[in-house]
């Protein structure tokens, strides 16, 4: 009896439906676990990094020595938005006349393009998260009906309303309801506390971005 009911054998006896939909709650729990962890990675990754070209910055060293050090390197985070700006700056001063009209304005742009793109890259894979959050429990609903409803079938075919006729059935509706809050409860958990991360970082990243402007805005009332 005990192993009729071991969580292999309710998958290999179950309907070919309930098995397609446990099949797909426990691949969308990998999938969402691999999410979990590559992004919980990166972004003490991006927050390191922030911390150092922070420490960087206010270092002392000149503007011209930071940028040549990073913007061969792939940056992102706060010293990607520092290689835009930079690279904005360099090339309105090109030429005998540098273009310092709106200068602060196109700097301000550019900022705001990179703070853009590094968000969606951060929010990038989130959107699995929340949606396995929100349908899996649906999913695993949808395999426990079906699960129910060969039970009755199996209660109408022998005739018998006895335990061990409808207990099989049953047992896998509510596994197939298991795994779907299995899946479910993870990525909510995480999909929140990842977009929390995310905004922080954000803030932070936007925080530099107006001291950075703020300095680049006093250094050009100075050239005019």
């Amino acid at each position: 009896m005990g192993d009729e009911f071991s969580l292999v054998s309710l998958f290999l006896q179950a309907h070919i439906v309930v098995k397609l939909v446990m099949i797909g709650l426990i691949l969308a729990s990998c999938w969402c676990w691999a999410i979990i962890f590559y992004k919980s990675v990166a972004f003490r990754r991006i927050r390191g990094r922030i911390v150092a070209f922070e420490d960087d910055f206010w270092s002392g060293q000149s503007l011209e020595e930071l940028y040549q050090k990073r913007e061969d390197d792939e940056p992102d985070g706060v010293a990607a938005v520092f290689v835009a700006a930079m690279r904005e700056w360099k090339k309105s001063h090109e030429g005998n006349r540098p273009a310092l009209a709106s200068l602060a304005d196109r700097i301000d742009r550019v900022m705001s393009m990179t703070l853009a793109r590094e968000g969606e890259q951060m929010e990038r894979g989130l959107m699995v998260l929340a949606s396995v959050g929100s349908a899996a429990p649906f999913i695993g609903l949808f395999g426990t009906v079906w699960g129910i409803m060969s039970s009755f079938q199996a209660i109408a075919a022998s005739e018998s309303t006895n335990l061990a006729v409808v207990a099989p059935g049953i047992a896998e509706a509510l596994l197939a309801t298991a795994l779907g809050l299995l899946a479910a409860i993870p990525a909510t958990i995480f999909y929140n506390k990842l977009a929390t991360d995310v905004g922080r970082i954000s803030s932070q990243m936007e925080g530099f971005a107006d001291e950075f402007l703020a300095i680049l805005s006093r250094e050009i009332d100075e050239r005019r």
